[in-house]
Formats: C-alpha cells, structure tokens, sequence
C-alpha cells in the first residue's frame, strides 16, 4: 500500500494509505483522531473541518494525496486538557456548545480566520463560519466566544 506524509497537530506522519482515501476516513478509523465528524459527506456541512496549511477545510471530500506534505490540524491540535487555546476557554466561557458536533469544525474555522485575521468584526466572524452547520442554535454564543478569544490571543 502507498504511504502518505504530512505534519498532523504539529508531528510528522506516515500512513500507509489509499491516495484516493478520504482524510477524515484516515483520521478517525487509522489514527484514532476523532475531533472531526462526518456530517453531510459532502463538504457542506462543516463537522469535518480541519486546517489544512492554516485555511480550514473539509476532510470529508479530501483525498489523501492532497495532504501530501501539508500541515494538517484537527480539533485535537488546538490545546490541550491542561492548557486550552483560548477559543476553547471562550466557547466553555461562553456556553457556546450545546451537543457539541458541530463544535470541532467550527472552532477550527474560528482558528482558521484568527490566524489570518487576528481582530475580526463580528460581520467577519460570521461570514468565516456560515459553513458550519449547526442545529442547536448557538450560533451568537458561538461569535462572542471568537470575539473574545480574539480580544484575549491580542492582549499582550
């Protein structure tokens, strides 16, 4: 079998893989990292999302070879139980979870758009995670909880 190498959360892989295997199918079932969910199974829904080279992407329509050599990061990379990232003290913060299923895909577009874009309006925050799906109707604890991560990652 072909063997695929990226950086997952920070640490260089090998995987013997399908190419043409989805990321998320590897992730969960190979590498026991089940931070991102299988939602649609269409890219629209966001429960897969993981960073891919700092742009959050669906893992569920993304074939193995095209993280070949890229930085990949999942929920899992974010923080640790001991020291959290700060989107995950906000969302706790906040109350900004309910089922939690959603939550994963969307705290890494939250990173995603913070790590391009250190103080976003909430305008910006919204239109980042208008890809995630969630039925829960956390959505506006969900922008406070970015916009206070943001204000807190920008303090000195």
């Amino acid at each position: 079998m072909p063997t695929v190498q990226f950086r997952l959360n920070g640490a260089a892989i090998v995987v013997d893989a399908d190419p043409d295997q989805m990321l998320l199918d590897v992730l969960r079932n190979r590498l026991g990292i089940a931070g991102a969910h299988f939602g649609c199974g269409a890219g629209e829904c966001g429960a897969c999302h993981v960073m891919v080279d700092g742009r959050a992407m669906s893992s569920c329509d993304m074939p193995m070879w095209s993280v070949e050599n890229k930085d990949v990061v999942t929920a899992e990379g974010l923080g640790t139980v001991e020291q959290p990232h700060p989107l995950q003290r906000a969302f706790i913060s906040e109350q900004a979870m309910q089922c939690g299923y959603c939550v994963s895909g969307i705290l890494i577009g939250a990173a995603a758009l913070l790590k391009r874009n250190p103080l976003p309006t909430e305008a910006e925050v919204r239109e980042a995670l208008d890809r995630n799906l969630c039925r829960c109707g956390s959505h506006n604890r969900m922008v406070r909880a970015v916009l206070r991560a943001a204000s807190e990652m920008a303090l000195p």
